[in-house]
C-alpha cells in the first residue's frame, strides 16, 4: 500500500444542515463562471443549458491551472528538485481532495484517469477480464451511456460471456422487479449509471448495490452524471467501482477519477505499462508499483488534476447539499413548465430526477429545435446523446436535452419556454 493509500478518511461528524442556494447565492456564484455572461447572436445573452455534455469552469479552477504552468511546470514522482517536488505536492493534494469529496477511505483508492470512459475501460480490462469468462453474464441498464454498455460487449465477446440488460419503464425509471430477477450463478458483475445523462433519473443505486452483494456480484457505478449534482459517499453506497470525469463537474477536460475498493485495486493487473507504475524493471522480471500508481502508467495530466482538486473544493465552499436542494426546486419548475406546453412530450418523468430535460416536439425535428434555440443565444444538447439503446426503448431516434447545473436560474427556463414557443412559429 502506498503513503497516499495510508492516509484514512471518514465523514467527520454532521455539520448543521446549510439551507438550499438562493437567488442572491446563484447572482454571486455566476460571477465566478466569466463565459456565463458571453453575448451571441449580435448581443443576446447566453443561455447554457448543456452541462450534461460539460459545465463550465469557474475562476478558481482557471487559476489554479494557471497557477501550476506559470509557477510550478515539473514532472512529477520522480525529482528531488522543488519544481518536481511541488507539483507532485499539488497533484497528491488533488488526490486526497477526490478522497474527501467522495468519501473514499483510503487516498490511494483514487486512480487518476482521462475521464469516466477510461476509468470504465480500465475496470473492464482488468477488474473483468480475472472475473468474467465463457457463459457468464454482466448486467447493463437500459439507459446506459455507451461509454458503460461498450466496454462490457468487447469484454464480453472477448471471453465467451454476455451482457443481459436491466429494464427500463415508460417513465425512465429501472425496474427493480426485474433488476432481481436477472440474477443467476453466471452474473458476475453490474454496471450502471448513477444519473442518466439523456433522462436526469437518479437510479437507486444504493438499493441495487445492496441486491448485488446479496448475490455476491460487484458493482460498477458510473458517476459521471452525478458527482455534480449529489452527495456523493462511495463508502455509505458501498459501491465496488465509482468513476467520474472531471469537465462534468466543473473541472477540466481529460482529467478523470476511479474510485476502487483497495482489496479490487490491489488484486487487479495494471492497465498500460510505463514509467512510474514500476517498481523496478529488468528483462528477467518487472515489479509493479502499488496501487494507485500502477494503474497510471507515464506522465498524467498533472494541471487537469491540479484543476479538478480545485473544482471539488470550490463544490464543496458552496455544499454538495444546498447545490442538490437548489436543483430539485429547478427540476420541479422547468418539469411542471415544460409539461405545461402544447407540443412537447417529455422523455423520462421519473420520480427521483436531476436536472435534464428531455424532449421532442411535434412540430420539429431535435436538430431543428437546436438550431432555433441556438439563434436565441441557448446551448441545449440535440441527438441521441450516446445513449442509442435507450432512445431504441423510447422509438425516437433522439431529444433535444436541457441540462442544468447550480449556476442555472428560472430565468433561464423561462427564456427555454419562450424559445420553444418561436420553434413553434417557425414549424406550423
Amino acid at each position: 500500500m502506498t503513503a497516499e493509500a495510508d492516509s484514512t478518511g471518514a465523514r467527520g461528524q454532521a455539520n448543521p444542515p446549510r439551507p438550499p442556494l438562493a437567488e442572491g447565492d446563484v447572482a454571486r456564484i455566476r460571477q465566478d463562471f466569466p463565459l456565463l455572461h458571453t453575448e451571441l447572436r449580435g448581443g443576446k445573452p447566453l443561455v447554457y443549458l448543456d452541462n450534461a455534455s460539460t459545465t463550465q469552469r469557474p475562476r478558481a479552477v482557471v487559476d489554479a491551472v494557471d497557477e501550476y504552468y506559470l509557477h510550478h511546470n515539473a514532472n512529477i514522482h520522480r525529482g528531488v528538485h522543488q519544481l518536481s517536488q511541488a507539483a507532485t505536492d499539488a497533484y497528491e493534494r488533488a488526490r486526497e481532495a477526490v478522497r474527501r469529496f467522495v468519501n473514499a477511505q483510503l487516498t490511494g483508492e483514487i486512480v487518476f484517469t482521462r475521464g469516466t470512459t477510461e476509468s470504465i475501460n480500465l475496470i473492464a480490462q482488468t477488474f473483468g477480464r480475472t472475473r468474467i469468462g465463457p457463459g457468464d453474464e454482466v448486467l447493463v441498464s437500459e439507459m446506459e451511456h455507451h461509454s458503460n454498455i461498450v466496454p462490457w460487449q468487447m469484454l464480453c465477446q472477448e471471453r465467451g460471456a454476455r451482457v443481459r440488460p436491466i429494464p427500463v419503464t415508460d417513465a425512465g425509471e429501472i425496474s427493480l422487479e426485474e433488476y432481481g430477477r436477472l440474477f443467476n450463478e453466471k452474473t458476475k458483475l453490474v454496471a450502471v449509471i448513477h444519473v442518466s445523462n439523456a433522462l436526469g433519473t437518479v437510479n437507486p443505486v444504493k438499493h441495487m448495490i445492496d441486491t448485488a452483494h446479496a448475490h455476491g456480484v460487484p458493482v460498477v457505478v458510473d458517476g459521471a452524471q452525478s458527482a455534480a449534482h449529489l452527495p456523493v459517499d462511495v463508502q455509505d453506497l458501498d459501491c465496488d467501482f465509482y468513476a467520474c470525469s472531471g469537465h462534468k463537474m466543473c473541472g477540466p477536460t481529460g482529467i478523470g477519477v476511479l474510485y476502487g475498493k483497495a482489496e479490487h485495486l490491489e488484486a487487479m493487473p495494471p492497465y498500460q505499462g510505463g514509467g512510474d507504475m514500476i517498481l523496478s524493471v529488468s528483462f528477467g522480471k518487472t515489479v509493479y508499483n502499488t496501487f494507485p500508481h500502477k494503474f497510471e502508467a507515464g506522465t498524467p495530466d498533472i494541471a487537469g488534476a491540479i484543476g479538478l482538486g480545485a473544482a471539488v473544493e470550490y463544490l464543496e465552499s458552496i455544499g454538495m447539499e444546498p447545490i442538490a436542494a437548489y436543483e430539485r426546486a429547478l427540476t420541479r419548475y422547468g418539469t411542471q413548465l415544460l409539461a405545461s406546453m402544447d407540443g412537447v412530450r417529455l422523455i423520462g418523468t421519473a420520480h427521483d430526477k436531476a436536472p435534464v430535460f428531455s424532449f421532442c416536439m411535434a412540430c420539429a425535428s431535435p436538430d431543428a429545435i437546436g438550431q432555433v434555440l441556438d439563434e436565441e443565444g441557448i446551448a441545449v444538447r440535440t441527438g441521441h446523446h450516446c445513449a442509442q439503446p435507450l432512445m431504441e426503448r423510447f422509438h425516437i431516434p433522439g431529444t433535444a436535452r436541457a441540462s442544468l447545473a447550480f449556476y442555472n436560474t428560472r430565468q433561464e427556463l423561462d427564456a427555454l419556454a419562450e424559445a420553444l414557443n418561436r420553434v413553434k412559429a417557425a414549424f406550423p
